[in-house]
């Protein structure tokens, strides 16, 4: 097959003699480095990507994708919007709840939480819950009106020192006017449950009750505090609360978890985004080791280069040999890097437990992180990106080599020859 004369020199420039082992020896160093920057790069992000996944799920899996509310904090006829959302084909659940700020007080310990009123038989329709509820701890639907049930995240009940039956006072902030004066309002709810997610923000600080037993509680009547929604594509919600808010004529405050959760996920695209550049170094770094290499080419090869030039080669030809030669290193080092990042990133979820057996230690203890799984979410578009930066930084560093290259003037080198 006919090959460009370009090709066949820089294929034949890739291959030491004997007396130039040393250079082969800084080539295959140039290309281990940029694989191995471009390892690391894939697998952590690949990483990130996972912890963001595996975040975002538990986060939604509590709240809701989307919230309708009304303007003075009270839904009145929830039902008429409950109807009405069902028609758009996008939404695949809808619940309502009665929410509130309250202290849990339980013997000498008191704290302040966020009760939330549900229906236990619509709450499945729009969160996890019932799967969270921790095995023999209770069940969601163990929370009757009128019996006053709690379910307590794990940390609030560990903190409280309650159990199943135990009894806990919950104090709202209203006021109840009696012959003494101004008292809180207060009642005393009956533990049914415990439910873990994983979110030291839900299980220390959120409490769940019967919706009519909340309402009755906070004065709410026959309102609630709103409704919530599950998309069926999360990551619509805002195309999807925009919609809502013109069709309902901005008669109801509507929000979505981008809004409820935007710093939080704002800062791990930061912390990715940082991350990305300082692992990219690595490949810059080893990219540029393509430049003392290939210096070290072309002081080597000046006699060939130019008798090359005198054979008829042009300056143009010269700089080619040299940017091929530099980018076939940099696209092998790219093709091991890339090979092994998406070996790693897909198979780290058992390579971690290897490990941790080797070492004889845990290395991200469940009783100190609430994930204690690496979880790694591999995306094409990441390896694809950073696959052809890895390429181009190669071929950036060719250039001053390839025109230093270009500049050997045939007649000195060949003069003492």
């Amino acid at each position: 097959m006919f090959k460009p004369i370009e090709v066949c020199i820089g294929l034949r420039y890739m291959r030491a003699k004997r007396r130039t082992r040393f250079i082969s020896f800084i080539t295959l160093t140039s290309i281990l480095g940029i694989a191995l920057g471009v390892t690391a790069l894939i697998t952590v992000l690949s990483v990130m990507n996972g912890f963001e996944q595996e975040l975002r799920q538990r986060i939604l899996g509590m709240t809701s994708h989307a919230t309708v509310s009304g303007w003075d904090g009270k839904l009145h006829d929830w039902r008429q919007v409950s109807e009405l959302v069902k028609d758009y084909p996008s939404v695949i659940g809808n619940a309502p709840f009665v929410q509130g700020q309250v202290m849990l007080n339980l013997g000498q310990r008191v704290s302040g939480v966020l009760l939330r009123g549900i229906d236990p038989d619509q709450e499945p329709a729009v969160s996890d819950l019932p799967e969270k509820m921790l095995p023999g701890k209770g069940r969601t639907t163990d929370l009757v009106p009128g019996e006053y049930g709690i379910i307590l995240g794990a940390e609030l009940a560990n903190y409280l020192g309650a159990i199943s039956g135990d009894k806990v006072t919950v104090i709202t902030p209203q006021l109840n006017v009696t012959p003494g004066g101004l008292l809180p309002r207060l009642r005393r709810f009956t533990v049914v449950g415990v439910f873990k997610v994983g979110m030291y923000e839900y299980d220390r600080n959120l409490a769940i009750v019967n919706i009519d037993d909340a309402a009755r509680l906070l004065r709410l009547d026959q309102s609630v505090s709103g409704l919530r929604l599950k998309l069926e594509d999360m990551f619509e919600a805002p195309m999807i609360s925009s919609q809502l808010r013109e069709n309902l004529l901005g008669q109801y405050r509507i929000s979505d978890w981008t809004q409820a959760h935007r710093n939080f996920f704002r800062a791990i695209k930061m912390e990715k985004r940082v991350m990305f550049i300082i692992l990219l170094l690595i490949v810059a770094v080893a990219a540029f080791n393509i430049v003392s290499t290939l210096v070290m080419v072309v002081t080597d090869k000046r006699p060939d280069i130019a008798i090359l030039r005198t054979q008829g080669l042009s300056t143009g030809q010269v700089m080619l040999i040299f940017i091929l030669l530099g980018g076939m290193i940099g696209i092998a080092g790219t093709i091991l890097g890339v090979g092994g990042g998406v070996l790693l990133a897909t198979n780290i979820e058992n390579i971690v437990p290897v490990i941790e057996e080797f070492l004889g230690t845990k290395l991200m203890a469940p009783d100190v992180y609430y994930i204690s799984d690496l979880p790694s979410r591999l995306l094409w578009s990441d390896v694809y990106k950073i696959a052809a930066i890895g390429i181009i930084l190669s071929l950036l560093a060719t250039i001053y080599p390839a025109w230093q290259a270009a500049r050997v003037n045939p007649a000195e080198v060949l003069r003492y020859e």
